[in-house]
């Protein structure tokens, strides 16, 4: 019994030493061997970006509208369902279908008024593009209830090897309740099939008042989501409070245990808890202290940029820059800036072409050009 005690105290402290070191990790310089060039001008909050077969993008700005950008000429689309834009609320992430040459489907998360409640939530949606308008709009999920809270919507979407559509609800700032409860919505990643009927195999099909849809849950305010492009899995990035903000991946049932166990403080300066980690509770594999405010991320695939391949680039909205953070498989080795002083980075994405575009408010979409 003593030496089961010991080796649990060994334990416990060895994994705080180690996540003591990751966080270590010293913030390198930037390198400028490349240079950009601005593909879409006059958005001001630039959230999410997605590609169509053509090449041409389709960027949703905070406010409400959605732009078609081809040839670095900007069409704004029509038919666009309402968005509370509220507070961190608006319209929110975009993606294309994999099989998009196929089937024709784009999927957004926004701000949603719908439901008995005053306020909004986070809602997804499917949809056609036909001409310059959206058509065939469906509701794949609406998360309830709504609230006149202003924060922690999410929400990105990201699809795995097998065709299920993953998106993410922040906490809503309703914690310890939502994140941790799976009869609530809020401070939850969520899978779907395609259509918006849950899985079966989700983790808490059948449990009495369960959300179905949930996958994992235990997160704060998930603002970055990207499939591994070798492993298949899916990675999130979430704002922590003051300090703590965290890149996990996603596991079936998993508990990441916000808010029982956080690297953060309140932004007043008071504890929210005194735990970093907790039996049946999941460890970030990195954690930012001081906060960066993520949002966005993208790995990066191909060779346009061969001394970034493989590794993972998040947006900053604290401190305005691109973060290069390398990887050994699913360690986190080291840091580096990228695009310095570039302005409140919403979002980043790699494009068909291989090229690496950046989402700044205030100034919109900017592609990353590597000098020969």
């Amino acid at each position: 019994m003593i030496r089961s005690l010991i080796l649990l105290i060994l334990f416990t402290f060895s994994s705080c030493k180690a996540q003591e070191k990751a966080n270590d990790i010293v913030l390198q310089p930037e390198e400028i061997n490349y240079t950009f060039e601005t593909v879409a001008s006059d958005i001001d909050i630039p959230w999410g970006m997605t590609w169509l077969p053509d090449g041409s993008m389709l960027v949703t700005e905070k406010s409400g509208a959605i732009y078609h950008i081809k040839d670095k000429t900007k069409t704004e689309i029509k038919n666009v369902p309402k968005v509370v834009a509220r507070g961190q609320g608006g319209l929110l992430d975009i993606a294309v279908h994999p099989n998009y040459d196929k089937n024709g489907w784009i999927y957004i998360t926004y701000s949603s008024d719908e439901g008995e409640e005053k306020g909004a939530n986070t809602q997804l949606i499917r949809v056609k593009l036909e001409g310059q308008s959206l058509t065939q709009i469906q509701t794949l999920y609406k998360a309830t209830p709504n609230t006149n809270k202003g924060h922690h919507f999410g929400s990105r979407i990201a699809f795995d090897n097998d065709g299920f559509v993953y998106f993410t609800v922040g906490d809503r700032g309703n914690h310890p309740e939502n994140p941790q409860d799976i009869k609530r919505d809020g401070g939850k990643v969520y899978r779907l099939h395609e259509d918006g009927k849950i899985p079966t195999d989700n983790p808490f099909v059948g449990q009495q008042g369960a959300k179905e849809a949930v996958y994992s849950h235990g997160h704060r305010n998930a603002q970055g989501m990207a499939k591994h492009p070798v492993s298949g899995k899916i990675w999130l990035h979430e704002h922590g409070p003051k300090g703590g903000d965290e890149i996990n991946i996603v596991k079936k049932a998993a508990n990441y245990g916000w808010p029982v166990i956080t690297y953060g403080i309140d932004y007043d300066g008071s504890t929210i808890s005194n735990l970093t980690q907790k039996e049946g509770m999941e460890q970030p594999i990195y954690y930012w202290t001081p906060s960066i405010a993520p949002s966005g991320m993208v790995f990066v695939a191909g060779d346009r940029y061969p001394t970034w391949k493989g590794h993972l680039l998040v947006g900053s909205l604290s401190f305005q820059y691109l973060e290069l953070v390398k990887l050994d498989g699913e360690k986190v080795v080291g840091r580096q800036k990228v695009a310095t002083d570039i302005g409140r980075l919403r979002d980043v994405k790699q494009g068909p072409d291989g090229y690496i575009y950046m989402a700044v408010e205030g100034k919109g979409i900017i592609k990353i050009v590597p000098k020969a």
